[in-house]
């Protein structure tokens, strides 16, 4: 049995009332452990039940996401996102009604009831949905410190990854990474086939440098902007990369910090003028981009930089796809990107870094190993699958932590697991098609039962 198999098989003590008031982080940590309960009320009594916890969202946006909640009204639980204030009204003090990453929210929770005679606030969205709402008893917590949250609460399919062994489990993995890699190499060959090879590597490569938060900008851009045009006119491509993504008609307090950053710019747009007028409808709005919670270091403008020297070294990057031993050659490639001006800078307005910074790092080049070269390699050579074992995991990211807590448990479990790439993809390719689409919070999940009866598990 493969992977396929597993995933298209049929299933088969009280505390005083007056306890001081927690901060809110930890009301927020005391909750995911499940010191409230599950079972809420909203403001009109109706219950309102926890399904799913969900996981801790370390970035921009509400506190935690992927949970499920059942309300009176509805049987089935709703999938979405949960934001936890201290206040009800805190919803609209901190604008989350307008911020666009707020619409997934399914429930608002908070401590404090609005006093007597106090002003009416609500919990709307951008698009003017109500969220419902429900209120945190603190008479249920427990004494003591708050517990160390997680990452994500265990799921059943722990004990029968466990209990099949270390070997079975790792050929559960691993099929499930190979069906993940046929996925991407599949998507790698229409868009080949559509736009040719290299048109669809710079499109992959571009998407991966914007990251979660913005790849569908970074590959509108390598879209409005593709490979012939960059490589014709090497030399203005960072220009026109930024002009492109609006970033060159921004304020002037946040295009030069220092005479270096404002001759630059000044540079630059001499360089994009001349395209301006004739690309103006291509620029995308101001907020294309999600700029909230995203490190100096990642900001978009310096990955489009980035993306500029990956178009400058084009035939070092391109090589990447024929090599005998991809890895060597893409750390290479990769590593010796440069540019006198990014490598000490993080965006337009900021000040020079004390020490130069890679364009694309060891982390960055491992994550367009397993996602972009290795997938369009697979394509044409099955063989490298082999050379694919072998690649080390990409740096520790949410996702792949959250997907590791879920189905493996305790960072003590998972080191029964090597880690590898290949790893943490098939990781990623069960939490996604199991953990993401279950709401019964793993009571209805098909997974256990179905690796459990794989016996030794399915072969890689």
């Amino acid at each position: 049995m493969d992977y396929r198999a597993l995933l298209f098989t049929r299933p088969a003590v009280r505390e005083p009332e007056t306890r001081p008031v927690p901060p809110e982080l930890e009301v927020q940590a005391r909750w995911f452990a499940g010191e409230f309960g599950r079972l809420l009320r909203a403001p009109d009594g109706a219950p309102v039940e926890i399904v799913q916890f969900g996981t801790w969202n370390r970035g921009a946006g509400p506190d935690f996401l992927d949970a499920a909640v059942r309300f009176a009204a509805d049987p089935d639980p709703v999938r979405g996102a949960i934001e936890i204030d201290l206040d009800p009204a805190d919803w609209e003090r901190h604008g989350h009604g307008e911020n666009p990453a707020f619409e997934g929210v399914v429930l608002h929770l908070y401590v404090h009831a609005p006093p007597p005679g106090a002003r009416e606030s609500f919990t709307r969205t951008r698009n003017h949905r109500l969220v419902p709402r429900a209120q945190l008893d603190l008479a249920r917590l427990v004494a003591g410190p708050p517990p160390e949250p997680p990452r994500a609460h265990p799921g059943r399919c722990c004990a029968p990854l466990r209990e099949i062994g270390a070997e079975a489990a790792l050929r559960v993995v691993l099929s499930a990474a190979r069906h993940r890699l046929g996925k991407k190499s599949a998507r790698w060959s229409r868009l080949a086939a559509a736009h040719g090879e290299e048109e669809a590597l710079w499109q992959l490569l571009a998407s991966a440098l914007g990251f979660h938060a913005n790849q569908l900008t970074f590959s509108l851009l390598a879209q409005r902007l593709p490979l012939h045009l960059v490589r014709a006119q090497p030399a203005a491509a960072a220009a026109w990369l930024l002009g492109l993504a609006g970033f060159l008609d921004a304020p002037a307090r946040e295009l030069g910090a220092d005479d270096e950053a404002r001759a630059w710019r000044a540079a630059a747009w001499a360089q994009w003028w001349p395209r301006r007028g004739e690309w103006e409808r291509l620029i995308l709005p101001r907020d294309a981009w999600r700029l909230s919670g995203v490190r100096p270091a990642n900001h978009p403008q310096r990955r489009l930089a980035a993306l500029s020297a990956i178009a400058g070294a084009w035939p070092s990057v391109r090589a990447v796809l024929d090599a005998p031993d991809p890895a060597t050659v893409a750390f290479a490639a990769l590593g010796a990107l440069s540019d006198p001006f990014w490598d000490r800078r993080c965006t337009l307005a900021s000040h020079p870094l004390t020490a130069p910074l890679a364009l694309v790092g060891d982390a960055r080049a491992s994550e367009m190993l397993a996602n972009v070269f290795f997938p369009a390699i697979l394509s044409r050579r099955p063989t490298a699958w082999e050379q694919f074992l072998r690649l080390p995991e990409e740096r520790s990211n949410r996702r792949a932590d959250t997907a590791a807590a879920r189905l493996l448990g305790p960072p003590a479990a998972r080191q029964t697991l090597p880690r590898t790439a290949a790893v943490q993809q098939g990781l990623l390719q069960i939490y996604e098609d199991f953990c993401q689409r279950d709401a019964s919070d793993c009571a209805r999940c098909p997974f256990p039962e179905r690796v459990g009866a794989t016996g030794k598990g399915p072969s890689a």
